[in-house]
């Protein structure tokens, strides 16, 4: 939007509400502020959508540069309505030289009385313009506006309009009365001149024929990836989330994990206070160990739920208004939420792949690698599919992201790394927990490592096996696209 002129973004806003093909659009001071030239393609602009599809544009303005391309023109003054008519007799009906002489023109008189006269004469221009008392639009229009007063008739079938005496308020002046004498009624169509023929209306379209799921798919993706590479500031911020949380993992092991020392080396040569001793060191350095090991799984299981937060928590809620819109004129929820999907799945696949293989070849983790790459994908996406979830359900994005940072913020206390919940609340709570099934299926992609049992000696929650982990957590995915498509077919507006 920052690199949109004016009139670029007017005739955005058009085209946003035209996405629903709407039979009645209201434009309140669409031209306001605008240069010249921009202000006359917009008006222009109008005049096109008018003729498309038998559709009424109602326009409300203070620009009268374009007047002749409106079909009718209702003036009001102070509430009052002072005219309502084609605007080739407006400069006729109030004496005046250029449209913008009106404003001025109307100071002339209290409001009250420009619409009793308004009365007084609106009969004869409905009659002549075919037009009923309601005010329909007119017939046809011209391409300039006529103030010059029109042709006599023939002497047998010249007409003025007078008002009876009785008829007039006493509050109304000599000037006004004068006035309204001399004003001619509008002719009628057998006295006009022969005028330019009025385009033709295009016949309405039957139904349009809507694009089907796919092709929505694929238009909505492409539409999100250009998005996101024109906005240089989602761009970096992505960019540094992808490349600085891994370090942030590795600086407590940027050599590689400590080795192990062997208990049993020397131990029978060395007295009892020193085999206790001994025994002590390795107890504690095996304590050191576990907890390292621990902790670069858990921070690395965390940092990709955060990642995961950032994805999804604002994805549907920040655009909310203009999918309700688009929605109106066709989208499918399906096709919105496969497409949101599909683009939050390669950022979700690039931020897990960098984090297993950075810290796998910084730290030398042991444990197969392709199980690692596997469960950190889906612990990272079952968090990007839960907060999309949420996306959906919010009405604003800032709502949307402070219950997604509640909900990760949940993730480290409640997973049982730091320490272990009572077993009532630990069994009760851990379906809800994908950084528990992160962690515990990384511990146990390393079981013919020493580090696993040594893990397992300071550690006081049970782990869960791999396959187990893998389940669950695709469970927490389908759960969320699930409650995003749910989101998506309740209309949400503001």
């Amino acid at each position: 939007m920052k690199v949109l002129s004016g009139g670029q973004r007017r005739r955005l806003a058009l085209a946003v509400e035209m996405v629903t093909s709407p039979a009645l659009l209201l434009a309140d001071e669409v031209t306001s502020g605008l240069d010249p030239k921009a202000e006359e393609e917009i008006v222009h602009l109008l005049r096109d959508i008018a003729n498309q599809d038998n559709r009424t544009v109602l326009c409300v303005t203070h620009s009268l540069r374009h007047l002749a391309l409106y079909d009718s023109v209702l003036v009001l003054h102070e509430g009052h309505v002072v005219y309502h008519g084609p605007s080739r007799h407006l400069l006729h009906y109030f004496d005046i030289e250029s449209p913008e002489d009106v404003f001025p023109r109307l100071t002339n008189r209290t409001p009250q009385g420009w619409h009793k006269s308004w009365e007084k004469h609106r009969v004869s221009y409905y009659e002549t313009e075919h037009m009923p008392l309601a005010g329909a639009r007119p017939v046809d229009f011209s391409s300039r506006l006529d103030r010059s007063p029109p042709p006599p008739a023939p002497a047998e079938r010249k007409r003025t309009v007078e008002i009876p005496k009785s008829l007039r308020d006493a509050g109304e002046d000599d000037e006004e009365e004068e006035t309204d004498k001399r004003r001619p009624a509008p002719r009628s169509k057998s006295e006009e001149e022969p005028r330019r023929k009025e385009p033709t209306r295009p016949e309405p379209h039957s139904e349009a024929v809507l694009p089907g799921p796919i092709s929505q798919f694929g238009t909505l993706l492409a539409r999100r990836w250009r998005l996101f590479f024109r906005d240089r500031g989602q761009l970096f911020l992505h960019l540094a989330l992808i490349l600085g949380f891994p370090c942030l993992v590795v600086i407590f092991a940027w050599d590689g994990l400590p080795n192990i020392r062997n208990l049993e080396m020397g131990l029978t040569t060395l007295n009892p206070v020193q085999q206790a001793a001994e025994a002590l060191d390795f107890v504690k350095q095996s304590s050191q160990i576990g907890g390292l090991v621990s902790g670069i799984v858990m921070f690395q299981v965390i940092l990709l739920t955060l990642m995961g937060a950032n994805n999804g928590a604002r994805e549907i809620a920040s655009e909310r208004l203009i999918y309700e819109k688009e929605r109106l004129g066709g989208v499918r929820p399906a096709s919105y939420v496969a497409s949101k999907a599909a683009f939050l799945f390669v950022l979700v696949a690039a931020q897990s792949a960098w984090m297993a293989l950075f810290v796998k070849f910084i730290c030398r983790m042991p444990g197969s690698i392709e199980s690692q790459l596997l469960l950190l994908f889906l612990c990272n996406a079952a968090m990007t599919a839960v907060c999309l979830g949420i996306s959906s359900q919010m009405r604003s994005a800032e709502q949307a992201s402070l219950v997604s940072i509640y909900f990760v913020g949940f993730q480290l206390p409640l997973s049982g790394a730091v320490l272990a919940l009572p077993s009532a609340l630990e069994w009760i709570t851990r379906p809800f927990i994908a950084a528990y099934w992160g962690w515990s299926g990384m511990l146990k992609t390393m079981p013919e490592s020493r580090y696993y049992e040594i893990v397992k000696s300071v550690i006081q929650t049970d782990l869960t096996g791999v396959p187990l982990c893998l389940w669950v957590l695709a469970f927490h995915v389908a759960i969320g696209l699930i409650v995003a498509y749910t989101g998506c077919k309740r209309s949400r507006w503001e």
